[in-house]
Order: C-alpha cells, then sequence, then structure tokens
C-alpha cells in the first residue's frame, strides 16, 4: 500500500492498538524504553470484547483503524492485542510498509522458565483456538505440557475499570484454579488486558507461581526495529501521548486517568473519523 507521506521520518509517532484498553500495558513498557517517541495509541472499546469475533471481522476492523493512523502519519505500527495479531499480523504485514510488531503468550520463555513442565496460558476464545499459538506450542514448548485457558469476561472486567472486585477476583480463580490443580507452575498473561490483574492472578495463584507478561518484550523488540531501520527518535525532548477509542469515551476516559495519570485525555475516534469506523452488515 502506498502511503501519502514518507513514513521513513524519524520525528513521526508510533502507532498502537488494541481490541480496547489492554494495549496500554504493552504502551507502557514502549514508554519506558523509547521515552522521546511520541506514541498514538487506539482502543475499540465500542465494538470490545474481539474475541470470539471472526479473523474477517478482525482484519477488516484493524484496517480501517490503521487509515486513521496513517491519517495522523505513523512510522511503525505495534498491535496491542493478542487476538489481533493472530487473526491480522500477516495479512498487515503483507500490505503495509512500515514496521508492524506484534504480541503473542510468551510460551518460549515459558518453556524455559517452568520447573514441573506445566504451563497455563490465560487469554481470549480467539487466541486459544489459533493457528498461531499451536505453532508456538509446537516449535518452543513439545516437551512441556501447555494448557489453554479461555477467559471469557475478563477483558471486559479491566474496560469496566474493575480491577479488585470480589467478581473480578472470582472470575481469576475460576480459571486458574483448575491449571494449579493440573501442576501448572507458570502461567502466561496472554492477553494484554491482564497485566492489569496481575496483582490479584498472583495472590490468587500464589508466590511460587511465575506470572509471564510478554509487553517488556515487545517494547524492546520495538526499539529494535526502529534502530534498525534509522527511523528511532532523536530529539532530546520527552515524547508525547495521545489516547482515542471508539464508543463513548467517557468510560474509558475514567479507567485511562486511573492507568495513566489524571492528565491523559481520551479523544473519540468515531467523532474524528466516522465513515470508515461503520462496519457493513452492523
Amino acid at each position: 500500500m502506498k502511503l501519502s507521506y514518507d513514513w521513513r521520518d524519524p520525528s513521526l509517532a508510533i502507532g498502537a492498538i488494541d481490541s480496547g484498553l489492554g494495549g496500554l500495558s504493552v504502551l507502557s513498557e514502549m514508554r519506558k524504553a523509547l521515552p522521546h517517541e511520541d506514541f498514538i495509541f487506539a482502543g475499540d472499546c465500542g465494538k470490545a470484547p474481539w474475541g470470539d469475533r471472526s479473523d474477517f471481522w478482525i482484519q477488516q476492523r484493524c484496517q480501517q483503524i490503521i487509515q486513521f493512523l496513517e491519517s495522523r502519519r505513523i512510522k511503525a505500527l505495534v498491535i496491542a492485542c493478542n487476538t489481533a495479531t493472530a487473526a491480522a499480523v500477516d495479512l498487515l504485514r503483507s500490505t503495509l510498509p512500515f514496521p508492524i510488531i506484534g504480541i503473542e503468550p510468551a510460551i518460549k520463555p515459558a518453556a524455559k522458565l517452568t520447573r514441573d513442565g506445566v504451563i497455563g496460558v490465560l487469554a481470549t476464545t480467539r487466541t486459544t483456538s489459533s493457528p498461531r499459538i499451536k505453532s508456538l506450542v509446537d516449535r518452543f514448548a513439545k516437551g512441556e505440557k501447555i494448557i489453554l485457558m479461555a477467559c471469557p469476561g475478563l477483558m471486559d472486567q479491566v474496560e469496566a475499570g474493575d480491577f479488585h472486585s470480589s467478581l473480578t477476583r472470582g472470575l481469576i480463580r475460576s480459571f486458574i484454579d483448575p491449571l494449579l490443580a493440573q501442576g501448572a507452575d507458570t502461567l502466561v498473561l496472554g492477553c494484554t488486558h491482564y497485566p492489569f490483574l496481575a496483582d490479584e492472578i498472583q495472590g490468587i495463584a500464589g508466590k511460587s507461581v511465575t506470572i509471564i507478561d510478554p509487553s517488556p518484550a515487545v517494547a524492546r523488540f520495538l526499539k529494535l526495529r526502529l534502530e534498525s531501520e534509522g527511523i528511532l527518535a532523536s530529539r532530546p525532548a520527552a515524547g508525547k501521548e495521545e489516547f482515542w477509542c471508539t464508543g463513548d469515551p467517557s468510560r474509558p476516559s475514567r479507567v485511562l486517568k486511573r492507568l495513566w495519570g489524571p492528565n491523559a485525555h481520551m479523544h473519540s475516534l468515531d467523532s474524528a473519523w466516522p465513515d470508515l469506523l461503520r462496519i457493513p452488515g452492523e
């Protein structure tokens, strides 16, 4: 796809997309690793969750939101969503010229860290059934017991900013207890929403269980790609962030301020880009 601008300009921003607000966990690690970069985050809160959507629907939705990010001129894209990475990253890489970084469950490091050879993967329904996660298991953890646990409803608790309620803890326990009963000593957070529940997950799983979040590795890899392409920002000033979401921005805005800080502001993607965010047939 030909862009209307030169994406190799180091001063341009980095785009990040997610089905909702979970990608903020990845963005936080990107900010630590890349303090001088500008970021534009777009969360599809109005259509979340994506975990039970078809691959075609997710691909179409990603392309629509990325068109908005392109209008803001980005030099790289991070798909801060395991579900979208599994469904759309190959298509997007075949059609877009700039670097595209996805996120996948950290099966490889989990296989190195497990002591008993039993690893639980907490993820959306779509991620647990995707060919990509099966490929990860085949490549990196053939000798281990990998238990894929779909966690419907857990993402919704994060989207609502409900991190520590009895309902959230009950959901977490319902997913983790069966894994612990099978001897899991390592848990992989296979959805970018789940790091915001890491304290509760660790508390329920116990201190002896290792929790793995792939977000820091994604941030490190993004930095390497920017360096290899020669597009790492050289400005001395600290970078800025823009936050956009579909749907009513009021609740996402409240959650954003809790997660990012009181000065963070959520813009309405529907207002800025209404035509492209209407999906045919809906």
